[in-house]
């Protein structure tokens, strides 16, 4: 968040607020969507297939797995670039000379880590750990006080407005706001799914101030200098540096078995292998890893990555889809006018994100190689 401020400029906070208005509301029409079949509609992808049959379905189903794969390459990452900057020049001599060392190593060690874990039947234990999430984002926070008002103190950048970083920042604004993916699970498993919409605004508001904050705090303490991740711009041995870095390291590791589900069991249903075998689920959900860890391995530079995943991936989950098929499913029973041109715009911003954040991400990708 820091990050996409020293992009885009002050004035870019206008548009993140306007990115969280954006993706709540097209969390409602996901929310309408849902009712239209309750019996029928289960998931995203199942939204899609009412909607728009098996072709709405491979679509959104491709987007949903494409995402969940780089967010799990974007772990690893930030696993990597966070774990050198707490142990610098680290180093593991291999077979026949060859060395891993700094940011390669600690990704190789950290897929290691999660390999056993996306092993697991049953992942309901690991879930219990996003809870986790609350304490670090707020220990986070606080570290970064405690970095301004113990370390460099607290500044007033003059980028207030700068056009050619606004993609970026859009970009990866999009991705704070990308749980609609999930959000038919989470619909479906409310005892009252009735409160849906509150929950959501509720969940936006908080998360949006916690993003809000911390984007204020870390631009103010480190200005246009200040890294992908902020943490990488905190003094080695600092305790405070320590602790955000730690609880920085947390989640992803948790996490990662959640987003590999998804994926390996979308290759054992590809290839009609049982669910839930053993020896397939070992050795698919290893591939995965490995794959994820060596692309991981090569991505130069953090921010870019997440700002195309929030640019192409988000934007077509979070805004396209429930947008598309809102307006198909309801189109017989007749929607407001107003209510149509909202859409349209919104439609409209999505297009525009979509295209300026993919291009300018992936030729800033391409020139950090």
């Amino acid at each position: 968040m820091p990050y996409a401020v020293s992009q885009g400029g002050w004035l870019s906070l206008v548009l993140f607020v306007l990115v969280g208005a954006v993706c709540y509301y097209t969390g409602t029409l996901i929310e309408r969507c849902m009712r239209a079949d309750p019996s029928a509609i289960a998931s995203y992808p199942d939204i899609g297939q009412f909607a728009f049959g098996s072709y709405g379905r491979r679509a959104i189903a491709f987007f949903m797995y494409v995402e969940l794969y780089l967010v799990a390459i974007s772990f690893l990452v930030l696993e990597g670039d966070n774990l050198d900057k707490l142990f610098p020049g680290a180093s593991f001599d291999l077979l026949m000379g060859y060395r891993m060392q700094g940011k390669q190593l600690f990704i190789a060690l950290a897929a290691a880590v999660v390999l056993p874990t996306t092993w697991l039947k049953d992942l309901s234990v690991l879930a219990y750990v996003s809870a986790i999430g609350l304490v670090t984002s707020a220990v986070l926070t606080a570290s970064l006080v405690w970095a301004g008002v113990a370390e460099t103190g607290f500044h007033r950048p003059t980028n207030v407005l700068n056009l050619s970083g606004l993609p970026t920042s859009l970009g990866l604004y999009f991705v704070c706001f990308t749980g609609h993916a999930i959000y038919p699970t989470i619909y479906s498993s409310m005892r009252n799914n009735k409160h849906f919409s509150k929950v959501l605004l509720i969940s936006s508001v908080l998360c949006g101030l916690n993003y809000g904050l911390t984007a204020v705090l870390g631009y103010m303490i480190y200005g246009d200098d200040v890294e992908s991740q902020v943490t990488l711009n905190l003094p080695a041995g600092k305790l405070y540096s320590q602790v955000a870095i730690v609880m920085t390291l947390i989640n992803p590791l948790a996490k990662y078995a959640l987003l590999a589900a998804p994926i390996t069991a979308a290759i054992e249903e590809k290839f009609s292998l049982p669910a839930g075998s053993g020896p397939a689920r070992v050795a698919i959900s290893t591939a995965v890893v490995v794959s994820t860890a060596v692309v991981a391995a090569t991505v130069p530079f953090f921010g870019y990555l997440m700002s195309f995943i929030g640019s192409f991936l988000s934007v077509m989950a979070t805004v396209i889809f429930p947008c598309l098929c809102f307006l198909k499913i309801y189109k017989a029973e007749g929607i407001r006018r107003t209510e149509i041109a909202a859409i349209a715009g919104i439609m409209m911003i999505g297009v525009f994100v979509a295209i300026t954040g993919t291009y300018t991400s992936l030729q800033q990708i391409i020139r950090t190689f």
